[in-house]
């Protein structure tokens, strides 16, 4: 019988956590004045006496397969982007620039220039400049019709706009953001258990870029804390940019579930794995005060995205289910 896991499929997020915890040393051996300790790691942060620069880096993973199989490239470089910003909004920066870097076994200029005009359009929606890039040719270490792509997006915050989850407390509501899929993670678990071949049009939607939620809610209402759903799911992500002391309880009853979760669990993924692999259908998690949820739901829409209140912050870490 199919073991229908991340792990199984090639991917281990216990790995990559561990890969973490190694690369600590090295990275404090690199600190220069300016740096500063960012709660929860979603973005670095670098002084600049009134304001904060923040830098954030990502890829498309897997999911690039099944792009170029559906010719949807274009889509692609709006993930690639769409990643990356997405982190840096966590803080409640604005994004500045961004540079692409795009790796190929031979250069093919189409498949590149739809690429490129994809990243623009990513970087158009986020408000952001394409600043440059680089395109590397690897023959003999890239098979010919090999590629990959990944990006880094750099944005800003004043000092005392900064969003670092540190007053986030028992209580706050946590207002879930729709995704329009499942964005960029979880693919070399999808095309295990669905396979490459004809992919379903949802899965491909590029991930959405919260950008103009997060400034119409950082404007609106007080953000305590943010978190980018990607691997790890909720459970995985809300933790990291939460104090030690607090955990969430998180109601999955008051979102609907999205057509191609259903199809997962369907082919059999455990409801445990969708949770810890998945966004499960939220792709953004904001906390604010219990009393301003109501509010915040009504701008993250009026922004564009259907929103929900998902859960609360409670006093036990960890995030549990209702």
């Amino acid at each position: 019988m199919t073991e229908h896991t991340y792990a199984a499929a090639g991917v281990s997020l216990d790995a990559a956590e561990a890969i973490v915890g190694r690369l600590a040393a090295a990275v404090r051996s690199t600190r220069r004045p300016g740096v500063v300790d960012a709660h929860g790691g979603y973005a670095g942060l670098f002084d600049l006496g009134d304001r904060l620069l923040v830098a954030g880096t990502d890829g498309v993973g897997t999911k690039l397969v099944l792009h170029r199989r559906a010719g949807t490239l274009h889509a692609a470089g709006i993930d690639c982007v769409a990643m990356c910003v997405n982190d840096v909004l966590c803080t409640g920066a604005r994004p500045l620039f961004f540079l692409d870097y795009i790796a190929v076994g031979r250069l093919d200029p189409d498949t590149v220039a739809a690429l490129v005009e994809g990243i623009a359009d990513g970087c158009r929606q986020a408000g952001a400049a394409l600043l440059g890039g680089e395109t590397a040719e690897h023959p003999g270490v890239m098979a010919d019709d090999d590629l990959d792509v990944a990006g880094f997006c750099v944005g800003e915050v004043e000092r005392d706009r900064l969003v670092d989850g540190r007053r986030a407390e028992p209580g706050d509501a946590i207002v879930g953001l729709e995704a329009s899929g499942p964005h960029a993670n979880g693919f070399s678990l999808i095309r295990r258990v669905l396979g490459d071949a004809a992919p379903d049009p949802d899965l491909l939607v590029p991930t959405r870029i919260y950008a103009p939620e997060v400034a119409a809610l950082t404007a609106a209402v007080d953000v305590r804390a943010m978190a980018h759903v990607t691997g790890g799911g909720i459970e995985g992500n809300l933790p990291r940019v939460l104090p030690d002391t607090c955990g969430a309880r998180i109601d999955e009853e008051r979102w609907p579930e999205p057509a191609w979760l259903q199809r997962l669990a369907a082919a059999g993924v455990a409801r445990e794995e969708l949770r810890r692999v998945f966004n499960c259908g939220v792709g953004y998690l904001v906390v604010v005060p219990a009393a301003e949820a109501d509010r915040a739901v009504a701008t993250a829409q009026d922004a564009g995205t259907p929103a929900w209140i998902v859960g609360e912050i409670t006093a036990s870490a960890g995030v549990r289910y209702a």
